[in-house]
């Protein structure tokens, strides 16, 4: 059983002036994703600046998220670490405040060979009964999860149920769709910019960064082409694709905090290392949401 079909929304932390979580807007974000068709609540990842966040402050985020959400749609929690062990204390403690399923990014810096992969998903899987879904982004953790890798941890870890792919490589995609093929493992675009072609090789749905900004044409580009009106679904996928370029400008998440800032929403600052876009870029950022049709405060 897949957790979500659809569009999910890497959602932002908004944080207070004084860099503490604001669970108000954080709400409100939530029931604003919901009510604009987002299909899966996905918290503490990336675009969360979980990497920022102290092992209380995750955990707290994930709990508001489990109790406002309040099973309405899947909760997924980003409980991925470099140490397997910290991995898995995250996961277990996830499990315990209601979350849904668990999004894993593959450790970055000491990264871990193919078998140290292997390890370390299946330790992590082992220690709870959610299902999870492998994060590939070999941009961010200078490793890649391979297909081979991929298609051993689901034949043989049962609650490893799934793949965010950010890859970039088509190919690679293939691959392991090709390696899964007949298997209940679900594939979801990592990339924005690449949701229909991976749904064209069997994926069932994106984890998004725009969906931030645009939460129901992210779902519409989905949904039209399990409809199968892919004509459709291709052309509003093309025509988000300049906003997607901006909102990738910078590193993730600046852009789209930036954006929901000029949009009236609460994002707030940033944690350091990232910091406020750079003005001719804010301008770019700025005329491609116009350009989208999002009203700018």
């Amino acid at each position: 059983m897949s957790i979500f079909k659809g569009a999910a929304v890497a959602v932002i932390t908004p944080f207070n002036e004084d860099g503490s979580v604001n669970y108000e807007e954080f709400g409100r974000i939530i029931d604003d994703q919901i009510a604009n068709g987002t299909d899966a609540i996905v918290a503490c990842g990336t675009t969360g600046e979980a990497a920022t966040l102290d092992h209380d402050e995750h955990l707290a985020v994930i709990e508001f998220a489990c109790k406002h959400v309040n099973k309405r749609v899947p909760v997924i929690a980003g409980t991925g670490s470099n140490c397997t062990e910290t991995a898995i204390y995250l996961s277990k403690e996830a499990q315990k405040l209601g979350a849904d399923a668990l999004l894993v990014v593959s450790p970055y810096y000491n990264k871990g060979t193919q078998k140290g992969l292997i390890e370390h998903y299946t330790l992590i899987a082992e220690s709870v009964d959610l299902p999870i879904i492998i994060y590939n982004v070999p941009s961010r953790t200078g490793g890649n999860v391979l297909p081979s890798t991929v298609a051993y941890l689901e034949k043989n870890v049962k609650n490893i149920v799934g793949i965010k792919e950010a890859s970039g490589n088509i190919s690679q995609v293939a691959e392991v769709a090709h390696l899964t093929y007949g298997d209940d493992f679900a594939i979801y675009s990592g990339n924005d910019d690449q949701i229909i072609p991976i749904l064209s090789l069997g994926g069932i749905g994106v984890i998004s960064v725009l969906s931030n900004v645009a939460p129901q044409q992210t779902h519409d580009i989905c949904q039209a082409f399990f409809d199968g009106d892919t004509a459709k679904a291709c052309k509003l996928q093309l025509e988000a694709f300049e906003l997607v370029k901006a909102l990738f400008c910078e590193v993730n998440p600046i852009p789209v905090k930036c954006a929901m800032n000029a949009m009236g929403w609460a994002a707030g600052p940033f944690r350091r290392p990232l910091t406020p876009m750079e003005p001719e870029n804010f301008e770019r950022l700025k005329k491609a949401l116009t350009d989208y049709g999002i009203k700018l405060k």
